[in-house]
């Protein structure tokens, strides 16, 4: 028979708790710990490159600071603001990314979309196709700038094309120093760049369902618009929210092709508002209105991508 008494019994059932307890907060501590180590690299970069520049943008957009100046700067108000928005050449770089924007968007949406679609076929040599199409991606943006100038030059390749195609009927036009040509032909020139990386997005989107789907719609005779739009499209739902806001975001802040092809011109025809932003810092030292400006676009980007948010958002 046993001698131990019930409070020794007790105890002996609730020490082994206490220690478990103990080993199972120190188990989270050290996994919280070790989750905070791994975080800590993009945490300090999302601080050092974004959240100080926004804090110092913000504090210099109220100041007449410029990039080089003996005089130190001193708070100004809203002046910048107001300069801002009575300057003429701010609602013209206003008004030619919106019209980049709304030209390449849904052009590179779709044009992407008809790729995964064709590249998504079993059929063979789909793997060639992919990267061919993707080739353009990885190459830099300034590599391909320069290249697209120089074949958009009066005596460039594409109007050497367009002379032997029309017999020598029609011999082009100056492409980047036409008002009425230039930014078409850098949409022309991004979309053909950055399809292939959404094109990789969608056609991962449509990895994604479930071929049973398709067996069940050829089973009941689905034409193949309506497998399309009944399971093809309502499937890629979460795809196309992630491709359409971050298309906008890239045709909104574009900047490279400008400042490599055209300087913003001819006649600010191409001048966008990320190229005015930085052409006011450094060209012309402004630093001040360069920060009004930059903070006025960011309110702009984030208003249009939260209305594409609750437009593109998943109904209960």
């Amino acid at each position: 028979m046993s001698t131990t008494t019930a409070p020794e019994q007790v105890a002996e059932d609730v020490l082994p708790r206490q220690h478990r307890r103990g080993g199972t907060r120190t188990a989270r501590t050290h996994e919280t710990l070790i989750g905070a180590a791994m975080a800590s690299p993009a945490v300090i970069l999302l601080i050092v490159f974004f959240l100080v520049p926004v804090l110092l943008a913000f504090g210099l957009a109220f100041t007449n600071a410029r990039l080089i100046s003996p005089r130190p700067p001193h708070f100004v108000g809203a002046d910048n603001f107001i300069r801002l928005f009575g300057d003429s050449l701010f609602w013209a770089s206003l008004r030619n990314t919106a019209y980049f924007a709304v030209v390449v968007v849904p052009v590179q949406a779709g044009l992407a979309l008809v790729l995964a679609l064709l590249a998504n076929a079993k059929v063979r040599g789909t793997n060639f196709f992919r990267t061919v199409y993707f080739a353009p991606v990885v190459t830099s943006m300034v590599v391909i700038s320069l290249l697209w100038r120089f074949i958009y030059q009066p005596d460039g390749l594409l109007n050497k094309i367009i002379e032997a195609v029309s017999f020598g009927q029609w011999h082009g036009t100056d492409w980047l120093n036409n008002p009425s040509t230039a930014m078409p032909a850098i949409m022309f020139m991004s979309i053909w760049q950055a399809v292939g990386f959404h094109m990789i997005i969608w056609l991962a989107g449509l990895q994604t369902i479930s071929r049973d789907l398709y067996e069940a719609a050829a089973l009941d005779g689905a034409s193949t618009w309506k497998t399309f739009t009944h399971i093809t499209w309502p499937g890629l739902r979460a795809t196309r929210t992630f491709i359409l806001i971050t298309i906008t975001i890239a045709a909104l802040s574009l900047f490279t092709q400008i400042s490599v092809m055209t300087q913003g011109g001819p006649l600010d025809s191409t001048t966008t508002v990320v190229f005015m932003a930085v052409r006011s810092g450094y060209e012309q030292q402004s630093t001040s209105y360069a920060a009004a400006v930059s903070l006025v676009f960011f309110v702009l980007v984030l208003a249009v991508s939260g209305v594409q948010r609750f437009l593109t958002r998943e109904q209960d």
